[in-house]
């Protein structure tokens, strides 16, 4: 039964992410991500004996914790990614405001000549 639910879950999450992109309230590169960690969880759900299995080799004998150490990895790889991501946003708001203020004042003493020479 649980499967099914992921199984769902899945075909849910994957639509709802379209659908976000197709509105333009979420870029393409980030959508990759959540399409490819819901690709994965409908994988995940259909193919439940391949990682019952690999947890064993692995010597994990509780599949599900390997797949919460696997979760919380790749998680953490792409908060370290979106990290990155708003540090670049933020350095090029700051460039953009400071040369925005320069163009400003220079217009400013543009028109204050223009107003003086009237």
């Amino acid at each position: 039964m649980i499967y099914y639910l992921g199984m769902a879950f899945a075909v849910i999450f994957l639509i709802f992410i379209l659908n976000l992109v197709k509105k333009n309230k979420l870029d393409e590169k980030y959508s990759i991500v959540w399409i490819i960690f819901s690709l994965g969880i409908l994988v995940i759900s259909i193919f439940h004996d391949w990682i019952m299995g690999i947890a064993l080799k692995l010597g994990v004998y509780y599949p599900p914790i390997f797949l919460l150490l696997f979760a919380i990895i790749i998680e953490g790889i792409y908060i370290v990614h979106i990290t990155i991501a708003i540090t670049k946003q933020n350095k090029m708001m700051i460039k953009l405001t400071q040369e925005l203020a320069i163009l400003k004042e220079k217009v400013e003493e543009t028109d204050e000549e223009n107003h003086d020479k009237k």
